[in-house]
């Protein structure tokens, strides 16, 4: 397939530029709204309560995720607003969205009297989704990628040839890391979905956070363009919290309070002394 060499812009309306990398993110937010609003119809939410939601916890993670990015890159934005919100030319980090999400979300659970788990278990896959179609945008964009290799080595991968193209970066071909990325977190997608009734509550969610913690610290190490905090790649830092943290909260959970959770698509039942947000087990 042969495409040529992407340009950022997809067109221009009334003289400004539309950006693919713009266009991608509104897809993405689509699809991972979808996902989300119809599993909570079937949790039993009410009629809009993701719309809500999301109306709220959308653009403060975007400013959550810019300024993530923006603080650890600092010595390069320092002096220069114009560039700090310059979100259409990329630059906006996951983990900075998740947090500023997830404060969101505490606070509008907490407000509508939603158990937050019940929240976070419903919108694992839909982030596993806007994490699979949002890094096309790096491609389209072409950020986020890894250390120089030859022409060969991604043919030899059966990369296709408008990715490799596309791949040709400031005087050499990249390891294309937007793409193992969106292919790792399609699997872990289809994974989440299909063992997502077998598990118990706050199971869904803590598996979310292993299969991208771990995807996330391998291919953050290939990246050269990795935000750090001193010598460490703040990213794989954080993979590495989530996902010893959740293991860990796992084999707590299977092996002392494994008669206190709930299958994933019940009411939830664990002990307020864990979660302070679960309903009290009943006798």
């Amino acid at each position: 397939m042969i495409l040529g060499y992407l340009d950022p812009i997809a067109f221009h309306l009334f003289t400004k530029p539309v950006y693919w990398y713009g266009i991608i993110i509104a897809t993405t937010v689509f699809f991972a709204y979808y996902l989300a609003d119809r599993e909570a119809t079937k949790r039993g939410l009410k009629k809009d309560t993701m719309l809500d939601l999301l109306l709220i916890a959308l653009p403060i993670a975007f400013i959550f995720a810019r300024a993530y990015y923006v603080i650890f890159r600092w010595e390069f934005y320092k002096g220069d607003f114009a560039s700090m919100i310059a979100i259409w030319d990329g630059g906006i980090a996951i983990y900075g969205g998740l947090i500023g999400g997830f404060v969101v979300l505490y606070f509008f659970a907490r407000r509508r009297g939603i158990k937050i788990i019940k929240l976070l278990d419903i919108i694992a896959p839909s982030l596993l989704v806007g994490q699979m179609l949002g890094r096309w945008g790096n491609f389209f964009n072409h950020e986020a990628y890894g250390e120089a290799v030859s022409q060969q080595y991604l043919q030899d991968r059966f990369i296709p040839n408008f990715i490799i193209e596309n791949m040709y970066i400031d005087g050499a071909y990249r390891q294309p890391t937007f793409l193992y990325e969106s292919l790792w977190c399609f699997i872990a997608l289809v994974i989440l979905l299909l063992i997502r009734n077998k598990l118990a509550q706050s199971e869904v969610f803590a598996a979310y956070l292993i299969l991208y913690g771990v995807e996330r610290f391998i291919v953050e190490g290939m990246r050269t363009d990795s935000l750090y905090l001193g010598s460490l790649r703040v990213s794989q830092v954080l993979s590495l919290v989530f996902v010893v943290g959740s293991l860990i909260y796992l084999i707590v959970l299977n092996t002392k309070y494994k008669d206190r959770f709930a299958p994933y698509d019940e009411d939830p039942r664990i002990i307020g002394k864990i979660v302070g947000n679960f309903m009290p087990l009943g006798n």
